[in-house]
C-alpha cells in the first residue's frame, strides 16, 4: 500500500516515465476519490496533484489523457540479497569513530604553558 513518503515509479505506455515521492495523500470530496500530491524527482522539481481511487496509486492501471498509465511503489534492494524488502529500511547516520588519544613516546617532552608565562614574567 502506497503512503506518504513513498518513492513510486510511474509509468506511461507500459515505460517508466519518471520518479516520484509521495507528498500527500487527502480525500476528494467525490466518494472513493483521492488528491494523490507528488514531488516528481527531475530537475527542475515539479509538484503535481492526482485525483485518483486507492487502487490507482497502489498499482491498477488508469489512463490520463488516453495514455495507459501506472503508479508502482519502489522497494529498495537489500544489500545482501539484492532483493526487494518488504518493509523500507530506516538508514541512520552513524557518528565517526573517535581517534584513540596518541601515546606520548619516551622522545617526546611536554611543555607546560603555565610554567613559561611564569619564566616569561606575564
Amino acid at each position: 500500500m502506497t503512503k506518504e513518503g513513498d518513492v513510486v515509479l510511474v509509468y506511461m505506455d507500459d515505460n517508466p516515465a519518471f520518479f516520484a515521492r509521495v507528498e500527500g495523500i487527502t480525500i476528494d470530496m467525490k466518494p472513493g476519490w483521492f488528491h494523490l500530491r507528488l514531488l516528481v524527482l527531475q530537475m527542475p522539481l515539479l509538484v503535481v496533484t492526482w485525483i485518483l481511487r486507492e487502487s490507482y496509486f497502489n498499482g491498477e492501471e488508469f489512463t490520463m489523457g488516453g495514455h495507459p498509465m501506472r503508479i508502482e511503489k519502489v522497494i529498495a534492494p537489500s544489500e545482501e540479497t539484492g532483493e526487494g524488502e518488504d518493509e523500507p529500511r530506516v538508514l541512520t547516520r552513524q557518528p565517526p569513530p573517535k581517534p584513540e588519544p596518541a601515546k606520548p613516546s619516551k622522545a617526546q617532552k611536554v611543555i607546560s604553558m603555565v610554567d613559561r608565562r611564569k619564566k616569561n614574567g606575564d
